[in-house]
């Protein structure tokens, strides 16, 4: 059974000014995904700068997430790293926190063989009773769990049943459908690439975009669902001028700057990331309106 099926947002972590997380703008947050029908919410990932939060707040953040949302859609908890042990061990914490399921992000800078990664998301894996979802994104992490690795991982791990594909590699993400035969849940990781990936069977988005057009972002991923997807190429294709203005900069710098600019007081991002340029800004600004959610 899958996770969740539809738009997961990889929801920001709201900062206040001296840096400290920001708990009554992250539930203002949490209470309008669910109100316009997101369907999941993805804490603790690169939309929500999981790589400088310390393992107090990180949990913290995800403790908070399940207390808010009260079971009403699922909470996935981002607690990937590239030591696998202490994946482990943040994956055994928001198993007892109640985190519904996990992301986790493929081993990064010190990277990994397709050996490595089988045993490194067996290890963590067999750690919890949660369902995982790997993450794919080597633009990130100079690491790609390729269709045949992916297969063994599921194989030896009955609750690794899903992928976020942010890879954008439509040759593998088809050979990993074709493989899988429907074992394996594919989320697309790319706001751009939402109706494509799930033409080939993917159920959902995990997704930036939905952090500043939740209802959008779910009426998209519905109408592939519901095998309507001329509906869906409508707003997928209205939505690209917005999505390269949210990615115009490093991921969460822009959907930090436009969620500021819808009201949430969401901060800025904690360094090595900055607030977005000005210029940037503007040009962000006019796709929010062209898209009507700003």
């Amino acid at each position: 059974m899958a996770i969740f099926k539809g738009s997961g947002v990889a929801i920001v972590t709201p900062m206040k000014e001296n840096g400290e997380v920001n708990y009554e703008s992250y539930e203002a947050l949490l209470e309008d995904q669910i109100k316009n029908k997101t369907d999941a919410i993805i804490t603790c990932g690169t939309s929500g700068e999981a790589p400088t939060l310390d393992d107090d707040e990180h949990l913290e953040v995800i403790r908070f997430t399940v207390d808010v949302v009260k079971g009403r859609i699922p909470v996935i908890a981002g607690t990937g790293s590239n030591n696998t042990a202490h994946a482990v061990m943040m994956s055994e914490e928001a198993e007892k926190l109640g985190a519904d399921g996990l992301l986790l992000v493929t081993p990064y800078y010190n990277k990994a063989t397709q050996a490595g990664l089988v045993e490194h998301y067996t290890t963590i894996a067999s750690a919890t009773s949660l369902p995982c979802i790997l993450y794919n994104v080597p633009s990130r992490t100079g690491t790609k769990i390729l269709p045949a690795t992916m297969m063994e991982i599921a194989k030896r791990n009955a609750n690794v049943r899903a992928i976020k594909e942010a890879s954008g590699d439509f040759s593998a993400i088809a050979e990993l459908a074709n493989l899988s035969d429907g074992t394996i849940d594919i989320y697309s990781g790319n706001d751009d690439q939402v109706v494509p990936l799930m033409s080939l069977g993917g159920i959902g988005v995990i997704s930036v975009l939905a952090n500043v057009a939740p209802r959008a972002t779910h009426d998209m991923t519905q109408y592939c669902l519901d095998g309507d997807f001329a509906k869906a190429a409508k707003i997928q294709l209205r939505a690209i001028p917005l999505v390269k203005a949210l990615f115009s900069e490093v991921n969460p710098i822009p959907v930090k700057a436009a969620l500021n600019m819808q009201g949430f007081k969401v901060g800025r991002p904690r360094l090595p990331l900055t607030e977005m340029e000005a210029a940037h800004q503007e040009v962000l600004r006019r796709a929010m309106e062209d898209f009507g959610c700003l």
